[in-house]
């Protein structure tokens, strides 16, 4: 063995030895002196009942509460902050942090200099902001049930996570419940959200200015969006479900080279999918169902495929104002479209005949709402019987040159439908319009 590799190796059995378990006992400072006697390696085993927090942890130490333990923070400032590297906390109870938001109070707080934390199996209840990644690099959060404010306007309400500049942050296998938006995230880049379930929210998971990151195999029941990617380059958005949400189910806002792939959004959404100043992405595979609107495109969103995605029972599949011909097929490989009268007469799984979601009265009335009122007007009939027959009269728009003659299945979970049937209606009975979507495009 070389010389290098015993001292480090010498090293590491130091530290073993150093390393020790200790029982804390609850109440008055007893888990703060721990904490100021604790060495490198050391696990503190809290003892069940309440612990005072507003703790700095700044060394490679573990908390674990055993499911058993609360850590209180007494409404000052963020219950934990984690100041040093890898740090572990593990089933805490964690409640009451300070109420400024502007200071991201925080259950769980991670700042610049914090590298390698694990945070898992932990309960936070009654915080501004849940865990507040901030600067942080290589965080490990999983496990976890945040559950936010309710006592507050829903925008003054802190995030669930919030993760600002803080690469290489992975959260996944999560639940978080009210609160302003589940995963919050500025300015980072290659960070992975994925298996997190998201109740009663603004937003399911909120991207600005993030790059390089995946959202995948999430579930958004009942929130006023589902997945927002805003201002962001290179991100995966795949294999999500939005049930139920309010507004949209997956909004791209200024989102460019993404892929947008496998998602299922149903029930209720004004739209599923809303494409805004939105280039070069992939959208693919993703079951589109009963919603306003399918999905809307706008404010010059170019160069963007779209193929094998399921278009089913919206009440308008496609809202595209434009002059230009846009081709929604790849390779051979359009997509499905609930309203669309077809025939395969070579059996090969394609139409005979190319579709278009939209005629020149779609058109219309999107531009002038009041022309509604004629929609059912024999005038209006002549115009779309004539369309249909003289295809050369039709205006620019979406065009399917392969459209699909059935549609693919994304399966829901039985505990996941259970609870969009719970909240099926909410839309219908809650007309408090607090967290609108179409502002935040401009945010």
């Amino acid at each position: 063995m070389t010389l290098p590799r015993l001292i480090l190796a010498f090293l590491m059995s130091a530290s073993m030895v150093q390393a020790a378990e200790i029982h804390v006992p609850a109440g008055a400072d007893n888990l703060k002196t721990a904490i100021a006697g604790a060495s490198s390696g050391d696990v503190l085993i809290l003892d069940p009942g309440t612990h005072t927090g507003t703790l700095v942890l700044d060394r490679p130490i573990t908390l674990d509460g055993k499911g058993q333990a609360t850590v209180d923070g007494n409404y000052q400032g963020s219950v934990i902050t984690i100041t040093g590297d890898d740090i572990t906390l593990r089933g805490l109870n964690v409640i009451r942090s300070g109420n400024k938001n502007q200071d991201l109070d925080s259950g769980i707080k991670l700042v610049k200099g914090a590298h390698r934390a694990l945070i898992e199996n932990n309960t936070l209840n009654d915080n501004m902001h849940g865990i507040d990644v901030h600067g942080a690099v290589g965080t490990i959060a999983r496990g976890n049930t945040i559950i936010g404010r309710r006592d507050l306007h829903m925008l003054a309400r802190g995030n669930g996570f919030y993760v600002w500049n803080a690469p290489d942050t992975l959260i996944e296998n999560n639940v978080v419940q009210y609160g302003r938006d589940g995963i919050f995230s500025n300015v980072s880049k290659k960070d992975i959200f994925r298996g997190n379930l998201f109740r009663d929210l603004r937003f399911a998971v909120h991207y600005m200015h993030t790059l390089d990151s995946e959202i995948s195999g999430n579930v958004s029941i009942g929130n006023h969006l589902g997945y927002a990617v805003m201002f962001s380059n290179r991100v995966v958005v795949k294999d999500n479900l939005s049930l139920s949400d309010r507004d949209h189910g997956v909004m791209l806002n200024a989102a460019n080279n993404s892929d947008i792939i496998g998602n299922l959004v149903r029930g209720g959404t004004r739209k599923c999918l809303f494409v805004y100043d939105a280039n070069k992405n992939l959208i693919a595979g993703n079951r589109l169902e009963g919603c306003g609107i399918g999905i809307h495109f706008t404010a010059g969103s170019e160069r963007n495929a779209v193929t094998g995605n399921a278009f089913i029972g919206n009440q308008n599949q496609v809202k595209y104002v434009g002059t230009r011909n846009i081709e929604w097929s790849l390779d051979g490989v359009g997509n499905y479209w609930s309203d669309l009268p077809a025939f395969d007469l070579n059996g090969d799984g394609r139409a005979d005949s190319p579709f278009r979601p939209n005629d020149l009265m779609d058109h219309i009335l999107w531009s002038q709402p009041a022309a509604a009122l004629l929609v059912g007007s024999p005038a209006v009939q002549l115009i779309r019987w004539s369309q249909s027959s003289f295809p050369a009269t039709l205006p620019g728009g979406v065009m399917d040159s392969h459209p699909m003659m059935a549609p693919l299945a994304i399966p829901v979970p039985p505990e996941y439908a259970a609870m969009e049937a719970e909240v099926a209606d909410r839309w219908l009975k809650d007309t408090e319009d607090d967290a609108d979507a179409e502002a935040i495009t401009t945010h």
